[in-house]
């Protein structure tokens, strides 16, 4: 069972393919690509075409690359579906940039529908020894906004994962950093500079050059305070 969407157009998001299998009354779902716009429609006629009496349904979302605001409908879809069928529903192996999203979205990391498989009975009162929230939740709007932001640039970063990744490895080579660290770096350098990432890494690398020029000023001093912060 695979469902597909449909051929994209060139600079549109990649595809998103969702492989799958039967066992007995477990269906395996494989999603494979970016969880974007469209991605609840592929999944959800994934889910209508599982047979009938299935008792459980894991996903295993390792192969899922990226994934913007669109990936919570993704997420809520397969919520309603486990509470409206009374089937469980896992999503597991979440890595990489979605898995930042649901660090910001406050989600649970190792199974974002955790808390929706196993929703306490809505007639149950709190216990009285329950202390109320001190801090009121983020508002919706606001965490969406929060969410875009962080899509935004990760969005940006990956159309410019070339120039990127040759940062990277200068910074690595440079400094003794590992590859994640370089990124951080990176990272840090854009957002303390007020710099595109992709311009940022650009500077780098084109300062490793014999005759290349340095980086701005505001760029060498974000880099430096990066580093810094690094080593301590």
């Amino acid at each position: 069972m695979t469902s597909a969407a449909p051929p994209r157009l060139a600079g549109s998001p990649a595809t998103l393919v969702i492989d799958g299998r039967v066992d007995a009354d477990r269906a395996l779902l494989v999603p494979r690509g970016e969880l974007v716009h469209g991605c609840a429609d592929i999944l959800a006629e994934v889910l209508a075409a599982l047979p009938a009496g299935i008792g459980r349904v894991d996903l295993d979302m390792g192969d899922v690359a990226f994934m913007d605001t669109a990936g919570l409908q993704f997420l809520d879809l397969l919520g309603g579906f486990s509470h409206r069928q009374a089937v469980p529903v896992t999503t597991t192996n979440w890595h990489g940039q979605p898995l930042r999203i649901l660090e910001l979205s406050g989600l649970d990391t190792t199974d974002p529908l955790r808390a929706t498989a196993h929703r306490p009975d809505p007639e149950r009162k709190p216990e009285p020894e329950q202390e109320p929230e001190t801090e009121p939740p983020a508002a919706p709007a606001e965490q969406l906004h929060v969410l875009q932001e962080e899509v935004d640039q990760l969005r940006r970063a990956i159309a410019s994962r070339p120039v990127i990744d040759q940062a990277r490895g200068v910074l690595m080579a440079l400094h003794a950093c590992t590859s994640d660290e370089a990124w951080h770096i990176l990272r840090e350098a854009s957002q303390l500079s007020n710099t595109k990432l992709r311009t940022v890494a650009a500077a780098v690398t084109a300062g490793a050059e014999s005759d290349g020029p340095p980086p701005p000023p505001e760029v060498r001093a974000a880099l430096r305070a990066a580093l810094a912060r690094l080593r301590r």
